[in-house]
This record gives C-alpha cells, sequence and structure tokens, in this order.
C-alpha cells in the first residue's frame, strides 16, 4: 500500500532525497519516483494554497524580480588579509605567534588550509531550522538580497537541522565542467566561471540563475549562539551535519612550514580542479584564540589568503592562422600582443574552431580576455566589451599546408587530403608507431618523414610493406637498425586491441579509455559495431567521448585505413583482465602521490591482479588507494562511504588473496 504523506513529512523527505543526490552524489531513489513525489507536493500546495518556507518547489525560480533588496548581515563578513609572497607570508605567521604568546594560556598554534574559491560570496539566513535570506557580502555590513536566487541552487539548504539563528558563509561558483556544457548550448557564451556565477546571483530573473547550474561550498559560521564546536575541524564537522556542502579540500598543519608547504601544494595542483580558486586560505584552528586575536578594521588577525599570480589577462588580437592536425582537422590559432602571465610573455592563445571565433565576436584588432593554466597554451575565453573593432576573422577555403580544398564537419573543417597532405600524414604515421601506441622501436617522426619522401609511405599500411631491400639505401639505416625495424614492425602486427585503438588515433582516446573499450568490447568487430548506448555502458565514457568514437568509425577514409591494416597482416588480440587474481571484481581507484609505486604502475599493479581500476570515484568503486595530497577524489569516497586503503594495505590484500 503506497504510504500516504502530509505536506511537511514529503517536503523533508524530497529535501533529504536531493540533497543525497545533489551534495552526496548518492542517489537513494530513481528520478522517476522523485519527480513522482515531487508532482504530488505540488497538487497538495495547489489544492491547499499553501507552500511550505523549505518546499522544493521553490527552487523552480518563479518570477522576476523588480529589484534587489538591501540587507543587512546580523555579524560583519571581514575582508582577509592578504600575501602574495612567501616572505609576506612569514610575516604574517610571526604575527600571529607574536599575539598568541601575550596570553600564556592559549595553545600552541595550529593552522587549517582550505581553497580559496573564486566566486561569489553568500551569507545564509536560517530561523528556527529554515532559510529565511540569502545575501551577497556588498560591504560587509550591508548586502543585496537574493533569497530567490540562491534557492534555485541544490546545493543550498533549504531547511537544516539547528533551530537556532544562525549566519552561514560560503562561495557560489560555477564549476567548469558546468561553463562548459552552458556555452555549448548558449546563444552568448559565458566568459569566465567566475563572472557567469556573479552574473547569475545578481541577476534578477531567477530562472537565469538556474539555468547555469551553480554550486556552492561553505566554510564559516558568522552568527551561531553557543556554538557545538570549538576549533575549525568541529565547525565544517558542524557545516557537513547540517547538510551544507564543505570544500573538498581541508588539511591542517602544527607549524607555519606546513601549512606553507600546504599552500605550495595546493597551487601546483590548481589546474586540475573542476572550478576555480585563486589562492589558499590559512585559519588558526581554536576559536577561543581567534577570540583573543580579534580584529583590524579591515580583517580578522586570525586569518591570511595566500593569493596565486593572475591566470586571466587582456591582449589585443592581432592574426589568427590555421594549425593542421594529424587527423587532418584545423585549428585555429590567434596570436595576440605580448601579456604576461607570472613572469611569461604569452604572444599566442588557442582557439577551438571557428564556430568558436564567431560565438565570442571576436574580430582582429578587439581586445580579448586569456585564460592560461599552468604551462597549457593559454586559450581565448572571450571579447572584452571595450569598444574595440578590428577586421572580420574569415575561414580558410584551402589548406594551408596542402592548398587542397577543405570539407566542413560539424563545427570542425578538415582537409582530407590523406596521401599528399604531408604533415598530417607524417603526423598520423609516427603516432601510429609511438610507444603508448604500436611501440615500433627506434620510430620517431623524422623516420616518417623520410619515408613519406624516399619511399611513398602515406599510411601506417604502407610500413607493412617495406623490405630489408627499401630500407637499406635510406640514410642513416645500416643493417642493424634495418632489422630492428621490420622485427618490431612483425612484432606489432601480434598488438593488443588497446594499443591499436590509441594507434589509430581516435579522437579524446587516451591509454586509459582505450583499455576501458578493449575490456569492455572484447574484439574490434564489437567496438566497430557498438552504437551510442552500448558506449555509455562503460562508467569512464561519456557522451562527448562515445559520440567521438561513433563519428571516428562513420568515417569513409577511417574505415579504409582500419582494412587496409588488418589486410596488411594486423591481428589486434583480445585482453582481458587477469582471471582469478587477488582483486578479481573489485574496482579501484588511485589518488594521491603512493610511496612506492607511480599512479600508471600502481593502477597497472591492479590490473594484473584481476581489478579494474579506474579513474573517477562513484558508487561502484569498491576501494579508493590514497597517497599523500590526496584530493577530491577522497573527498568523495569519504561522502560516499567507500572504503579507503593505503598502498601498504593494497599490497597486503594481494598477498593475502
Amino acid at each position: 500500500m503506497e504510504k500516504q504523506w502530509d505536506m511537511q513529512s514529503l517536503v523533508d523527505y524530497l529535501n533529504e532525497t536531493a540533497r543525497a543526490y545533489y551534495v552526496l552524489d548518492n542517489p537513494v531513489i530513481s528520478d522517476a519516483e522523485w519527480d513522482r513525489l515531487y508532482n504530488q507536493l505540488l497538487k497538495m500546495e495547489r489544492e491547499s494554497g499553501m507552500t511550505l518556507p523549505d518546499s522544493p518547489t521553490h527552487r523552480v525560480g518563479g518570477e522576476p524580480l523588480a529589484g534587489f533588496l538591501q540587507h543587512r548581515h546580523i555579524n560583519r563578513l571581514w575582508s582577509l588579509d592578504k600575501a602574495q609572497t612567501e616572505g609576506e607570508l612569514n610575516a604574517w605567521f610571526d604575527r600571529a605567534e607574536k599575539l598568541r604568546a601575550q596570553d600564556a594560556s592559549l595553545p600552541p598554534l595550529q593552522f587549517g588550509v582550505e581553497y580559496k574559491f573564486d566566486g561569489l560570496t553568500i551569507n545564509l539566513t536560517y530561523e528556527n531550522g529554515v532559510l529565511t535570506q540569502a545575501a551577497t557580502r556588498g560591504n560587509g555590513e550591508v548586502g543585496e538580497g537574493i533569497l530567490a536566487q540562491a534557492r534555485t541552487i541544490h546545493d543550498i539548504p533549504l531547511s537544516i537541522p539547528w533551530k537556532g539563528t544562525i549566519e552561514v558563509h560560503g562561495e557560489c561558483i560555477m564549476k567548469l565542467s558546468a561553463l562548459e556544457a552552458y556555452n555549448k548550448t548558449a546563444e552568448e557564451p559565458l566568459k569566465n566561471a567566475r563572472n557567469a556565477a556573479a552574473g547569475a546571483l545578481r541577476n534578477l530573473d531567477p530562472a537565469v540563475t538556474k539555468s547555469r547550474n551553480l554550486s556552492a561550498y561553505f566554510y564559516e559560521v558568522g552568527t551561531i549562539e553557543n556554538p557545538p564546536y570549538d576549533d575549525q575541524t568541529g565547525m565544517i564537522r558542524f557545516l557537513r551535519e547540517q547538510g551544507f556542502p564543505v570544500s573538498p579540500y581541508f588539511e591542517t598543519a602544527d607549524s607555519p612550514q606546513k601549512a606553507a608547504n600546504l599552500v605550495r601544494e595546493i597551487e601546483e595542483k590548481r589546474d586540475s580542479l573542476d572550478f576555480l580558486i585563486d589562492g589558499a586560505v590559512i585559519k588558526i584552528m581554536d576559536q577561543r584564540t581567534r577570540r583573543a586575536m580579534g580584529y583590524t578594521d579591515k580583517f580578522p588577525r586570525w586569518a591570511v589568503a595566500y593569493k596565486f599570480a593572475a591566470e586571466e589577462n587582456t591582449a589585443t588580437l592581432e592574426k589568427v592562422t590555421w594549425e593542421l592536425g594529424r587527423t587532418g582537422k584545423l585549428t585555429p590559432l590567434a596570436h595576440v600582443s605580448p601579456v604576461d602571465f607570472a613572469g611569461v610573455t604569452v604572444k599566442k592563445a588557442t582557439l577551438n574552431n571557428y564556430g568558436d571565433i564567431q560565438r565570442k565576436k571576436l574580430t582582429l584588432g578587439c581586445t580579448v580576455l586569456i585564460r592560461r593554466s599552468n604551462d597549457v597554451i593559454p586559450e581565448i575565453m572571450g571579447r572584452m566589451e571595450d569598444g574595440t573593432g578590428g577586421e572580420p576573422i574569415l575561414p580558410p577555403d584551402r589548406c594551408p599546408a596542402c592548398g587542397g580544398p577543405l570539407t566542413e564537419r560539424g563545427a570542425n573543417l578538415f582537409c582530407l587530403n590523406r596521401d599528399s597532405c604531408k604533415p598530417q600524414a607524417v603526423a598520423r604515421i609516427a603516432h601510429f608507431a609511438s610507444r603508448d601506441a604500436m611501440d615500433i622501436t627506434g620510430f620517431s617522426e623524422k623516420t616518417a618523414d623520410l619515408l613519406y619522401d624516399q619511399l611513398s609511405v602515406r599510411d601506417p599500411a604502407d610500413l607493412y610493406r617495406l623490405t630489408g631491400n627499401d630500407l637499406m639505401p635510406l640514410e642513416g639505416f645500416q643493417e642493424k637498425k634495418v632489422r630492428n625495424l621490420l622485427d618490431a614492425l612483425e612484432e606489432s602486427k601480434h598488438c593488443t586491441l588497446s594499443r591499436f585503438l590509441l594507434a589509430i588515433g581516435i579522437p579524446n582516446i587516451g591509454k586509459r579509455t582505450a583499455r576501458d573499450l578493449s575490456l569492455h568490447f572484447g574484439t574490434l568487430e564489437n567496438l566497430r559495431n557498438a552504437d551510442l548506448n552500448a558506449l555509455l555502458e562503460i562508467d569512464e565514457i561519456g557522451e562527448i567521448v562515445a559520440q567521438s568514437i561513433l563519428d571516428f568509425f562513420s568515417y569513409p577514409e577511417n574505415d579504409r585505413m582500419i582494412e587496409r591494416l588488418l589486410k596488411a597482416g594486423v591481428q589486434p588480440r583480445r585482453e582481458d583482465a587477469q582471471a582469478g587474481g587477488a582483486l578479481q571484481g573489485l574496482t579501484l581507484v588511485v589518488t594521491g602521490t603512493l610511496p612506492g609505486f607511480s599512479r600508471q604502475e600502481a593502477e597497472e599493479f591492479i590490473r594484473a591482479n584481476g581489478g579494474a581500476a579506474t579513474g573517477s570515484v562513484s558508487k561502484k568503486t569498491n576501494y579508493v588507494v590514497a597517497g599523500e595530497n590526496a584530493g577530491s577524489k577522497l573527498q568523495k569516497a569519504l561522502s560516499l562511504g567507500i572504503p579507503v586503503i593505503s598502498e601498504e594495505e593494497l599490497r597486503q590484500m594481494v598477498q593475502k588473496g
């Protein structure tokens, strides 16, 4: 018999299951069941004419607002003292120790280190357990009320167990994956995630906020009476217990040196995150010590923000050239006026395709926003609206390398002259023979170039018709080198399916995905006949990668290349996970730095003992193997209740069988 719900119980259940889905990534009911109960709640609200303050129906957005109302925070939201060099950071540590030393009863300093999110600060107010207001920081004392906008963000709980009046500080962000997904269908692409989040929260139409799929992380309680914690660790635990998503990174240090090391580690890994951070925040853990240290006119004495070097800057777009890749795809490359990123001068930046140029409304001579991540070539995020104009950018009508005609496929231009367009042919053959692909010993791009010019090698299959008589006259080819090359070519005919898939150059397919495909489908024929649903059965493959695979096998030139390789004697063999190993049937994820393994070695060790090694944590993960500096994967494992083991425990599992 179906359960009979009263309105409050149904609201509570829907909020609880929504939190499990959106915050904990651990769904407890099906989407269809949730939708059915949500519709039941809508009907109850219509019939009664009443909507509870924490009803999930508030998340739909509602009508646009006429304007923002000012909101005065119960307690001030402080700015943070800033440090941008190690010297400035050490000076802050020294000041903090001197302040602590003034009171002998205070404990030794301990520090909490967390991300400094690059988004928009939000202050939530709850009364009697219900969200009653959300506001921007403003000047720290008065901000703008954005309750309607905040309610559309699934990370923000509409009600919490704590029944007293409480203010909670956090940061609203737009994840980079959410930005990428939004821009795929947006008429006006968003330039960067920070501005996208700020613009969404300060838009009078809550539907706009909802459309951007914002996230939020919470890190501080600003107002609370008789708090049930006495340090930062306890505060974070309290926030988590109330249903707030907290930062995926929080580490403690018992010395300034250790805290500084954690900051450096965060900076090194910032580009692997799915959201923007512009620094790290260091806080003194103990609440009593914080109260004793107090505040200056501007900021608390017990916290400091270490700001990383800027990753964004502006420049003038001077010209665009088109670069030819081994697949024949032409990619635009922007040449910009010299711009500095932390002492590195940049003159080039990437663009995705001609559609990207059009969406961003770029012209020669306009001012553009550039983002740089580590040593990766920077990317143009968009055009700055500063009034600069210039000449339109036109796509090429001929291949810049061979002069041949171009073919448009989706948003990209391709040169399909695979035989006589030398740059793409040489690059394709060199990739085919590379170490991670067919592993043909002694082969290089220089070799591919020589074979193209001297022996008319135009396609990977042409390598298998070469003889000693062909190779011996070539410059640099002595008898031993010729024999080694021919032996390596013969050996490569009996490659694994995963190496073959990597060698033929399917876009978006690396070593791990190639192995996942090989283990799942078993044979090349099975993969070539797979449809979208069959590809999506693999945990690590999403729609973009799946579509890349389908597109690749649908193009006739790739079909011809594969058939020629098979006729040349290449026979990709089935590879199975090691049967009967100690890890048989288990799925493991490796994260962090292990003492005795590189990550690749650890994954090979898992596979060699029958397990599956994947790159992301999900409900199907059995164990997470965590080393030092493990980040978001460890946090997700903990939130899902997945067992976390060390390298030593992994080895013991294998030894004990």
